[in-house]
């Protein structure tokens, strides 16, 4: 009797102090991704669909924060299937997040469907840029565009694109949107820097 009262503390304790619900999603995503078909092409759209739960609601309609969360299990189910998780393993690197921007464009109500597609859009030196959108299934429109860069540690994008492809790759062209986004990371890591003091360093 005490095991099972010491098992639902220890459960208890675990769910007051970690998200659980989401490192149970990440699982289920990635082993779900590994019995579907690969994605050859690092830099084809993958499209994931969903629905609008009452978890993901304030007010009616889907929360601001649920779309980012829904981008991440994106990210994590294309790296599996587009080859991009083998490859860091395989150079023993890591990515974490850089900088997102997202504009929400109409709600995406309680019920309503929706399609999530992703894509890697570019690359530099340092990072993956990529393109998530939020499609509406009942009038296909575009709720929710959100752009992410995703940096690379311990290696580069191209070295990455080069595992995967077995030969160097150019990265495409930035879209103007993108580039005018990647003007202003650049600006504000500029002042920052220089707000603390740090000009001439690489922070």
């Amino acid at each position: 009797m005490w095991w099972l009262l010491w098992a639902l503390a220890a459960l208890l304790g675990l769910f007051c102090t970690l998200d659980v619900g989401y490192f149970l999603r990440v699982a289920a995503v990635v082993a779900r991704a590994w019995f579907q078909p690969p994605i050859w092409d690092p830099t084809a759209e993958q499209t994931q669909t969903g629905r609008v739960s009452p978890r993901d609601i304030d007010m009616c309609h889907m929360n601001n924060a649920r779309y980012l969360r829904e981008c991440d299990f994106a990210r994590f189910s294309l790296y599996a299937r587009n080859g991009v998780f083998k490859a860091l393993r395989a150079l023993d690197a890591s990515m974490v997040v850089g900088a997102t921007t997202i504009r929400y464009r109409r709600a995406l109500c309680l019920g309503e469907g929706y399609e999530l597609r992703s894509r890697v859009v570019t690359w530099d030196d340092k990072a993956f840029y990529l393109e998530q959108r939020f499609v509406s299934t009942k009038d296909g429109l575009v709720c929710a565009a959100m752009y992410c860069k995703q940096s690379v540690v311990r290696s580069s994008p191209g070295k990455i694109m080069q595992h995967l492809c077995k030969r160097k790759v150019e990265c495409p062209e930035f879209p103007v949107d993108l580039q005018h986004w990647v003007n202003f990371i650049s600006a504000s890591s500029q002042a920052l820097r220089a707000e603390s003091g740090l000009d001439g360093k690489n922070a």
